[in-house]
């Protein structure tokens, strides 16, 4: 059996699915928290390079990040997937609410995702959730992920890239190169953060850059950092890095667009700089990110700044790029779906984030995808 060790932190979506993919398939490791061990976190950079959680030691092989892929290389053992009434592509709110409204219709489910939570896990604190006066999205979608096993709904840790048409049903393929069968598909697989488009923003990713404040923020501690973006996301994410770093740069390219309760908060908080009407335009360093370029996008000044992170927090992007050519999109490339979540193409629904619904909030996202699994339903008893 081989060495493993999980470098990690105690917030860390991600670090979790590494650690229950692990558990899955009986695979025993160290978890080592670099959040809280400083030494320990010294150690995972000079093995990995990476200012970024997970990082997973098997043996001499350094895994980077949750990659599953790799993961069932070393550990998995393979079988031929069974059909099912429904496959659902995404394991947000809405794909987990429309299993959970599957499994409750007695139909044979599987949930396919490349993670459990879904952009849902960036969110800091929601205080916007029926039953809960604050809650992080951590530990909401721990509590959705908890009743999705507690009713032994199955859900492989994957990710859909292609979905085609074939007699009876579907066929949804994955990035592992396995193929799943469904008679009805729900699509609910989210959104992907939107990155900035720079040079080197590649190359320092997990070296400094980072899409993920929830993952790695701690290992930022009494260090500079900077937040691109001007929404709740980005004051969010501001307001929590005050409490980790000694000073917080909040880059704005126009104005603040957050909910009032965000800008009073970022108002109290005195490590944290405000610079609106600018854009980074450059990420400056060596092996990892040391500094950054603003440009003030009125007078066309340049001003450097020393940074040691910089978290991206400027929208995001729906995963439709593999139903191109197969369901209508709208422009912005979203879903289009009627008031029952159905899709321009029989026995194909669509609910969250993905789909071109007013309102991306997780309380919509779960109420569609509760409506995506009965319009499943009512398709199945017409077409047995």
């Amino acid at each position: 059996m081989p060495q493993v060790t999980v470098y990690s932190t105690q917030n860390c979506p991600y670090c979790r699915l590494a650690k229950a993919f692990l558990d899955r398939y009986g695979v025993e490791y160290r978890s080592i928290d670099v959040g809280v061990d400083r030494k320990a976190a010294k150690e995972m950079v000079e093995l990995s390079g990476q200012y970024g959680v997970p990082v997973i030691i098997v043996d001499d092989e350094v895994i980077v990040g949750f990659d599953s892929n790799r993961l069932k290389e070393l550990f998995a053992t393979g079988t031929d997937p069974a059909s099912y009434d429904v496959i659902i592509a995404g394991a947000g709110p809405a794909g987990m609410t429309a299993a959970l409204y599957c499994a409750r219709k007695n139909l044979k489910s599987i949930i396919i995702s490349k993670d459990i939570g879904g952009q849902a896990l960036e969110s800091w604190n929601i205080e916007n959730y029926m039953g809960y006066r604050m809650i992080t999205g951590d530990e909401l979608m721990s509590k959705f992920e908890e009743q999705i096993r507690q009713n032994q709904i199955q859900i492989e840790l994957d990710q859909v890239i292609s979905l085609l048409p074939t007699a009876g049903g579907y066929i949804l393929k994955t990035a592992s190169d396995q193929e799943f069968k469904g008679r009805t598909v729900i699509l609910a697989q989210g959104k992907q953060p939107r990155r900035l488009g720079i040079a080197r923003e590649e190359e320092f990713t997990g070296r400094g850059v980072s899409v993920c404040a929830t993952c790695d923020g701690p290992l930022f501690k009494e260090r500079i950092v900077a937040i691109v973006g001007g929404g709740n996301s980005a004051l969010q994410t501001a307001i929590e890095m005050s409490g980790i770093a000694t000073t917080v740069h909040l880059i704005v390219r126009s104005k603040i667009r957050a909910d009032s309760v965000y800008e009073n908060q970022i108002e109290k908080q005195s490590n944290i700089i405000i610079h609106t009407g600018c854009e980074v335009t450059e990420l400056k360093g060596t092996d990892r990110l040391s500094g950054i370029v603003l440009r003030d996008r009125k007078s066309e000044k340049s001003e450097d700044i020393v940074v040691d992170g910089l978290f991206t927090e400027i929208g995001w992007i729906p995963n439709t790029g593999f139903l191109e050519g197969l369901v209508t999109l709208n422009y912005l490339k979203e879903i289009e779906i009627d008031i029952n979540c159905r899709t321009n193409v029989p026995g194909v629904f669509a609910a969250g984030d993905v789909t071109a619904v007013l309102g991306k909030q997780i309380i919509i996202a779960a109420g569609e995808g509760a409506k995506a699994a009965l319009s499943a339903f009512d398709y199945l008893m017409v077409n047995p």
